[in-house]
């Protein structure tokens, strides 16, 4: 290739590069912030004398309107849509039914799901789909999202080298097969690659991301950084509870055998004699939160038991021959911290509850309330026990004016019960979620739409997506606020910001002139030598520049160097596309940029574990590549 002459502009470039992978790894600024400063100094610097090729002032911010930032912003709202509606609680709900609450069996089922689902859709929009989905596993398995999101958003990104439309480099490489093909002889012209002519080295690829967590991640993965979720709030609320009150339980799931001696007994008769509480009631696939105090048992039955473990085992399960569940089964969506918990709700004067009983309020059928207990003036009142006081069947207690009643509830009950003028919610750090599962099909039938738009059509991906996100807003799944809310701003400015940087980089020839003074210093070199060097090169382009710029400069160099050096341009041409999905030492990525902000992650977090998995996807690649072309 000719010799590229360094250019003013070229060296402004290269410091500004320099300069942004200083402010990324030092964190002196959030790299959000950074990513907007660079912006700044590359439109400032194109108004000096000598530096007016660096950037188009004019079009600056034209990666705002990017058909990625844009995709992004749509496939975000679309998630939001598919979560409101309760789908993504239900996913998370088989996941952790097959995978328990174990991280070592968790990562290995969403990351393979994500890799798979990311071969044939964008794998940012995989894996802004499965954000709802992680955060609600994190919550109910208290495993945090940073040892979650990483090993997801990784795969997903492995993902896109399974098919050729599951990558934006890989589509492309065909169209640059036939432009290269135009200026070859007739034997030395390149054969298009098929559907799944990649789809060995991908799996190969989405297995070691997988492995690698599995085996490694204890050590590679953050501690907790997460930025605070709901069930955090829930257990905070929780530990509040018990050191106030002295209500100390943990909940149960208790199996109830055909023939057992507690059939025809109320849940009343029980909750008094053995001083714990029945949250919730299962019988032959009917399943009832916050049953009535006067509900009789059947079997076999479930009963979800909230008390002391002691109690629950010894005075409760044992003498009727019941089985205590390692975990919750039936119960654990519905008791999972994200969806109940305990509250504070106080009878405010003039209410017109005061004066009647529990009972008699049938608070549970009402207002799903289960009361755990009443707290009047300096004392509480409970059906368990303690050194303070005695046990009291708080059901017959009438109520009265300033009485704080600490209740297990559905987090949708008590978000209901914030308009009622007969109680006044104390309790306000819980999930306040409208679900509307009566939605689901709209849902479903726009998110459809725009996935088969987008894999059957020629229609820009931008517009597809944003067409099942308007869907999603005018069935009204979701309202225009909250299509705003679903969005996180701090990744589309990060990613917006980057892109100028990014075309500054190819349009002033810079790209042209790095990958110049490498490929001269691979002259010579052995096939594999060379082909390895592409793949490095191409690897460090994808972390400054899009990876379809980096595809589109690279691919063209490739074939030139294979036919000079007698290798396959073909093959070269594949491991420039592949290699630019090598994306993970910096939150550059569509993907990695989407989950730094949810997981709390930093810059080094990426550098650590996404270092080792640079060098895996390299000795990966390579060998399939290899062992398949």
């Amino acid at each position: 290739m000719e010799a590229v002459v360094l250019t003013n502009e070229m060296i402004a470039v290269l410091v500004l590069l320099t300069f942004t992978v200083f402010l990324f790894i030092s964190e002196i600024v959030r790299i959000d912030v950074a990513a907007v400063l660079v912006m700044v100094l590359l439109g400032g610097l194109s108004y000096l004398p000598g530096l007016n090729n660096l950037a188009d002032a004019s079009n600056l911010f034209a990666g705002f309107s990017s058909n990625a930032v844009v995709s992004i912003i749509a496939v975000m709202i679309i998630g939001a849509g598919l979560d409101k509606t309760g789908l993504m609680s239900k996913v998370a709900a088989l996941i952790i039914k097959q995978g328990g609450t174990s991280e070592a069996r968790i990562i290995p089922i969403v990351s393979g799901v994500v890799g798979i689902i990311s071969s044939f859709m964008q794998n940012v929009g995989a894996a802004a789909l499965f954000l709802p989905v992680i955060s609600r596993i994190s919550a109910r398995t208290e495993v945090p999202m940073s040892r979650l999101l990483m090993p997801m958003g990784f795969c997903a990104i492995l993902g896109g080298t399974i098919t050729m439309v599951g990558s934006s480099p890989l589509i492309l490489l065909n169209d640059l097969i036939i432009a290269s093909n135009e200026n070859l002889p007739t034997e030395r012209k390149m054969e298009q690659f098929g559907l799944f002519s990649v789809t060995p080295i991908g799996l190969m690829l989405v297995a070691t991301g997988v492995l690698y967590f599995v085996l490694f991640g204890r050590w590679v993965l953050p501690a907790q950084r997460d930025r605070g979720t709901d069930a955090g709030s829930a257990r905070s609320m929780q530990t509040y509870i018990e050191n106030t009150y002295g209500l100390r339980a943990d909940m149960f799931e208790v199996r109830v055998p055909e023939g057992s001696i507690l059939i025809g007994h109320t849940l009343a008769d029980l909750m008094v004699a053995h001083h714990m509480y029945i949250l919730g009631t299962s019988y032959r696939g009917h399943k009832v939160i916050a049953p009535m105090a006067d509900t009789t048992i059947e079997a076999p039955a479930r009963l979800a038991v909230l008390g002391l473990h002691r109690v629950v085992r010894e005075e409760f399960a044992e003498p009727y021959g019941l089985e205590i569940l390692p975990q919750l089964d039936v119960f654990s969506d519905d008791f999972a911290s994200t969806q109940s918990g305990v509250a504070e709700v106080v009878i405010p004067p003039g209410s017109s509850v005061i004066g009647h009983t529990p009972i008699d309020l049938r608070l549970r059928q009402t207002h799903g309330l289960s009361l755990l207990a009443i707290h009047r003036g300096e004392d509480t009142l409970s059906h368990v026990e303690t050194e303070d006081h005695v046990a009291t069947h708080i059901g017959q207690v009438p109520l009265q004016a300033g009485d704080t009643a600490v209740v297990h509830v559905q987090w949708d009950r008590l978000t209901e019960l914030l308009s009622d003028r007969d109680f006044v919610v104390v309790t306000s750090d819980f999930p306040q979620e409208d679900l509307r599962p009566h939605k689901v099909g709209w849902a479903l039938a726009f998110f459809a739409m725009a996935l088969t738009l987008i894999l059957f059509s020629d229609v820009r991906l931008s517009l597809c997506l944003l067409a099942g996100a308007m869907g999603m807003i005018l069935s009204r799944v979701l309202s225009i606020d909250e299509a705003y809310d679903a969005v996180s701003w701090s990744t589309v400015f990060l990613l917006a910001s980057l892109i100028p940087l990014g075309q500054a980089v190819q349009n002033t020839g810079t790209a042209t002139w790095i990958a110049g003074q490498i490929l001269s210093l691979l002259e010579g070199w052995p096939l594999w030598a060379l082909q390895a060097g592409l793949a490095i090169l191409a690897t460090a382009f994808t972390l400054v520049m899009s990876n379809v710029g980096a595809t589109v400069l690279l691919v063209p160099l490739a074939v030139s160097i294979a036919l000079a050096a007698g290798g396959d341009p073909a093959v070269f041409a594949l491991t420039v596309a592949i290699s630019t999905s090598n994306s993970f030492l910096i939150p550059t990525h569509q993907v990695n940029a989407l989950i730094m902000g949810p997981a709390g992650y930093r810059v080094i977090d990426f550098v650590r574990s996404g270092g080792i998995m640079t060098i895996l996807f390299l000795i990966v690649s390579m060998a399939g590549l290899n062992l398949f072309f």
